[in-house]
């Protein structure tokens, strides 16, 4: 069999060639020549003044790919990992990939758009078998400022003269993007977008129903507000448990299966080099750091457990800062929150539970160093959710782990509610993804 080249440093070529359009070679000596450093504001407007903002409809920025994974054999091999599973975090970078040629579909290519947030993502139909793939998204969401919801899904391809059915989408999901204007790095307006039928306006309310859960969740951050007073009452009883342990005249001992939150990080540190950059050269591309966060939120769980974790959700995610390409990302995963839970409260909610099984959250860290001048900014949080093979619970020590626990605490519950009413996957089905 001749081999095909499918994919482009990891991601599906049809997406890739839309990303990265000049050799990296080209764009370091163009560079090079001008004396300017393209990540940093430049103080002149580059955005074209005569920009067409009128809206657009949402068919305007559709955009479908096929992964032929049952078909090439070539292109399979990148997407499998050592047990013959379709790697989850393969396909996030490809979704990512995929919400920015739909962006600049949306746009033109007179802004810089990058990814600024990617709302819960979690799986409706597990994958039974390999099979082609069909990767699709719009602008559903767009008022006419800087920033757009792109609604995408990933479903299976129906057999030759079959229709799609339900139960062939494997996963929705939305990406946030933001317009950019490429010299001055401030936002930009963009093209609002229409919504013409009634499945297109439910799709925008949909959208704006995401973005004032987003506002939400910003004002109930920990952060900003104390623990109420049944999480409080929860903080205390950990801490008491946490004393009976240590207490040589109490008989309570920490089980063999309770750790302690610090003893289940792991970290990792990455030069970031051009291959994944975005296509505006220097910068990597938010796919990447979805993929590379997931892997290790999955060793994490893996190296707790000591079990193979099961894919369960990524909750909502914002990306905080830019990743230039030649700096060093650090990446730091932590246990953060079980379920069942080390100490129940009293709106706990016990009938999901799966008996020999055990929901781990996981939090991923992430930051980003300039290697010449030592500066670090954060990039994003990321919490990921699995379901693994063992009855095992964490257990916070101090009160940054405490408000860790908390805040993880509270992601569970939304993705147990969405589990109880159907809506998605709780990772108990046989799947092919992982």
């Amino acid at each position: 069999m001749e081999r095909r080249v499918s994919v482009l440093h990891g991601v599906f070529r049809a997406l890739t060639e839309n990303r990265v359009r000049t050799p990296w070679i080209e764009a370091l000596r163009k560079k090079q020549q001008e004396g300017e450093d393209p990540t940093k504001a430049s103080g002149r407007a580059e955005t074209p003044k005569d920009r067409d903002l009128s809206p657009k409809k949402m068919s305007d920025s559709y955009h479908s790919v096929i992964l032929p994974l049952a078909q090439d054999p070539w292109l399979l091999d990148t997407y499998l990992n050592s047990s013959g599973h379709i790697r989850f975090g393969t396909l996030l970078m490809d979704l990512d990939a995929l919400s920015g040629i739909i962006a600049y579909k949306h746009t033109g290519d007179g802004v810089t758009t990058v990814t600024a947030a990617c709302d819960r993502i979690t799986i409706q139909h597990p994958l039974t078998e390999i099979c082609d793939l069909e990767l699709s998204g719009k602008v559903t969401y767009a008022t006419g400022r800087s920033s757009m919801e792109i609604a995408l899904q990933v479903a299976k391809v129906p057999q030759s003269g079959q229709q799609s059915k339900p139960e062939d989408v494997m996963l929705t999901c939305q990406f946030t993007m933001v317009s950019l204007d490429p010299g001055t790095k401030k936002s930009v307006k963009i093209s609002p977008v229409l919504a013409e039928t009634e499945e297109e306006q439910r799709l925008f309310r949909q959208g704006e129903q995401n973005s004032q859960h987003r506002k939400q969740l910003t004002q109930r951050s920990l952060l900003k507000q104390t623990p109420d007073d049944e999480e409080s009452d929860l903080i205390h009883a950990l801490w008491q448990k946490q004393l009976q342990y240590h207490d040589p005249n109490d008989p309570l001992r920490k089980p063999h299966n309770v750790h302690f939150m610090d003893a289940t990080r792991l970290s990792t540190a990455n030069i970031m080099q051009p291959q994944y950059r975005n296509r505006h050269h220097f910068m990597i591309f938010g796919g990447f750091l979805l993929k590379q966060t997931f892997e290790l939120a999955f060793c994490c769980a893996a190296s707790f457990a000591h079990s193979r974790p099961t894919f369960v959700s990524l909750d909502p995610s914002t990306f905080q800062n830019p990743v230039p390409v030649g700096s060093v990302l650090y990446l730091t995963a932590t246990v953060v929150y079980t379920d069942p839970p080390l100490v129940s409260s009293a709106s706990d909610d016990a009938s999901l539970s799966i008996p020999g099984k055990t929901r781990v959250q996981v939090r991923v860290d992430s930051k980003v160093r300039n290697v010449e001048h030592g500066e670090t900014k954060p990039t994003g949080q990321f919490n990921y959710t699995f379901l693994v093979d063992s009855e095992i619970k964490v257990m916070p020590r101090t009160y940054t782990e405490f408000m860790m626990y908390t805040d993880a605490r509270r992601r569970a519950r939304g993705v147990l509610e969405s589990v109880k009413k159907g809506e998605v996957d709780g990772g108990d089905s046989a799947r092919i993804t992982e």
